[in-house]
């Protein structure tokens, strides 16, 4: 980017970033943050953007046709430091000439490793024999009732086969998995690597022992795991989902768990979170994590920069690498 006199204001609003990424934010444009995380209300995060001319945002920032409507004109682009976008109204921000990007690719391996993480971690009754162990029960009683279920053998379904679907599936033939899939199109034969594909996905969930959803987030795909689509899974299915909680329905969920039909699940991401149903917390067969799926140095690092490098092309008037369109 050329040099200015002034630096172009960029609003981040949830630091810390990496250090790398960190460096080069300050390096290349005037930074500014909101005081407290609280504060970034969208009335908040309007007041802030003032002047600026870019947002460096995450998935906790909901950007709605009410936002776009009031947006300062002085903003060119908002970079989000996320794959998924559904938290902006891409069709209002194009409305107010507001590019948005996201961060595709940089982050496969990182969520991929995480699916796997999930798929063991449920299977293998990690979170009962972690706390069987650091409650002293092990002191006094063997876990001989702590007993999980292998993955070699068994089949995984992949709702979604996307970058992410295909990196999890190719750890997963690793651990002796059989892969079945569902996507809008079936993948060429050289990246399905032997994938059985369904067209519907209702096929899809008859045959798959283990499930992860790797879908977007869409009107097509909200609930897609409700009663009537749990019900068609093998008994004692087990769920992973790295991808958005909205996906699921979660009362219906809880009761399958609740009731055995689902043995167990493995959730990164959930339907309202942070604010995620306590009902959860309850179930010792609820493998959880707090959406940290694509929280490694590495990958935050990667994410940012790319993120950077979409502001400084927009800022610049050059093409952005991974603009988003409505």
């Amino acid at each position: 980017m050329s040099t200015a006199t002034a630096k172009p204001i960029v609003v981040v609003t949830r630091p810390p970033l990496p250090p790398e990424v960190d460096q080069r934010v300050n390096r290349e444009f005037s930074v500014r943050t909101a005081a407290t995380p609280e504060s970034l209300t969208p009335h908040g995060l309007l007041v802030l953007s003032d002047g600026a001319s870019a947002l460096l945002v995450t998935g906790a920032d909901r950007l709605d046709a009410d936002f776009f409507d009031d947006i300062p004109e002085s903003v060119k682009i908002v970079a989000t430091r996320t794959v998924g976008y559904d938290h902006i109204d891409v069709r209002s921000a194009a409305r107010h000439h507001v590019a948005v990007s996201n961060t595709p690719g940089v982050l496969t391996d990182a969520v991929a490793d995480a699916a796997v993480l999930l798929l063991l971690g449920a299977s293998r009754r990690a979170y009962e024999a972690q706390q069987f162990l650091r409650s002293g029960q092990w002191a006094h009683t063997p876990p001989v009732g702590l007993i999980g279920r292998q993955l070699t053998g068994k089949v995984l379904g992949i709702f979604g086969m996307g970058r992410i679907g295909q990196a999890t599936a190719h750890r997963a033939r690793a651990l002796g998995m059989v892969i079945h899939y569902t996507s809008p199109t079936p993948l060429p034969h050289d990246l399905a690597q032997g994938a059985i594909f369904h067209e519907d996905p209702h096929d899809l969930l008859r045959v798959s022992e283990f499930l992860s959803l790797h879908a977007p987030a869409t009107p097509a795909t909200r609930h897609f795991l409700n009663a009537d689509t749990l019900a068609l899974l093998p008994p004692g299915a087990i769920i992973v989902n790295t991808a958005r909680g909205d996906l699921i329905r979660d009362d219906d969920l809880l009761a399958a768990l609740a009731g055995g039909t689902v043995a167990a699940v493995g959730l990164d991401v959930f339907e309202h979170e942070p604010d995620i149903d306590p009902r959860y917390f309850a179930l010792e067969n609820a493998f959880l994590m707090p959406h940290l799926a694509a929280a490694t140095i590495e990958t935050q690092t990667a994410i940012g920069m790319l993120a950077l490098d979409n502001i400084d092309a927009v800022l610049s008037g050059r093409p952005a690498p991974t603009l988003v369109t409505a």
